[in-house]
């Protein structure tokens, strides 16, 4: 219970640290803004035509400079803060990394305390630093199927705008300011690019970029395609309409055909560890020999990790896609 006491200990002066090292070295929002601003003021008055747009544009990844520099030179950065931006929430690559790193620790720290058992450890305090990551999956998947399930309207809504004579663009701003979000968000900032100055065919395939679906893909495709060859545009957004709601339809056949199978994915998941817990309720020493013992200990790392090839498995089985 000391060891326990002294890790917490360590783990809360280190937090504190942390949080003053954020609060001294971040750079704050305005006075970086004032810098830039700054910055392009002495290169006009200085006479030089060329600015250095790119670091003007550029996105900070944490307000620590250090942390910042860090996550700019690894690559894999700039797919994280497209998931983060498509799961729909505000906040910096760099904040994620710095809680995952945490909460890992904490973790691991506190089951190495408590059971002393290293892989054990190791396991929980991995499992610990993948769930930020695995909550912004979640809400970014929760997000695109909200927009796909409001996708057919933005088609129908478009080929009305069209065959009630107006131009294409004023579709796009009638889809983001009558339709709920994430759908008008998305299709706002389409709109916008293409107000300011960005060509159709770049803000459409951006739109395909922010939203990694299949039919945002069919549904830029088609316009593109009729922007090059020409065409009935109204009819060829009905045409996709149609053929987005049948899929829709023959994806929901396929939920109600495979619910048998999720159903049995879960109860073969939940089993094990509920028999775990009845046991350890109805004989706890039978059941603390596993977390005594080295070889219970083994055997338990053993049949998690068999656990989650399992459950890899049959998630593969029944997700059929469509």
């Amino acid at each position: 219970m000391q060891l326990l006491f002294a890790v917490l200990t360590f783990v809360m002066i280190a937090l504190v640290l942390l949080f003053v090292l954020v609060l001294v070295g971040g750079a704050r929002p305005g006075s970086i803004i004032r810098g830039r601003l700054a910055a392009m003021d002495r290169s006009t008055s200085a006479g030089k035509i060329k600015l250095d747009l790119g670091l003007i544009r550029d996105e900070l990844h944490s307000t620590i400079p250090l942390l910042n520099r860090m996550l700019l030179r690894w690559s894999w950065s700039g797919r994280l803060r497209g998931l983060i931006a498509q799961s729909g929430l505000k906040v910096r690559p760099g904040k994620l990394v710095l809680m995952s790193t945490v909460l890992g620790v904490l973790i691991g720290e506190i089951v190495q305390a408590l059971y002393g058992f290293l892989l054990l450890s190791g396991a929980l305090a991995a499992l610990a630093l993948l769930s930020p990551l695995g909550v912004i999956l979640f809400l970014r998947t929760r997000r695109l199927q909200a927009f796909l399930r409001e996708f057919p309207e933005v088609i129908a809504l478009l080929s009305r705008s069209v065959r009630a004579g107006h131009p294409f663009t004023t579709g796009l701003e009638m889809v983001a300011t009558e339709l709920p979000e994430p759908v008008a968000g998305e299709f706002r900032i389409t709109f916008d690019e293409q107000r300011f100055g960005l060509p159709i065919r770049d803000a459409l395939l951006n739109l395909c970029m922010r939203v990694p679906l299949l039919d945002v893909r069919l549904f830029v495709t088609a316009l593109l395609v009729q922007k090059e060859t020409g065409g009935n545009l109204a009819e060829i957004l009905d045409n996709l309409s149609h053929v987005i709601r049948e899929r829709f339809r023959i994806a929901g056949e396929v939920r109600v055909r495979t619910a048998q199978g999720r159903l049995t994915a879960i109860i073969l998941m939940i089993i094990p560890v509920a028999m775990l817990g009845v046991l350890h309720i109805v004989n706890p020493d039978y059941v603390n020999l596993l977390f005594v013992n080295r070889m219970g200990k083994y055997m338990l790392a053993i049949a998690a990790g068999l656990q989650v090839i399992g459950a890899a498995v049959l998630w593969k089985i029944v997700k059929i896609k469509v």
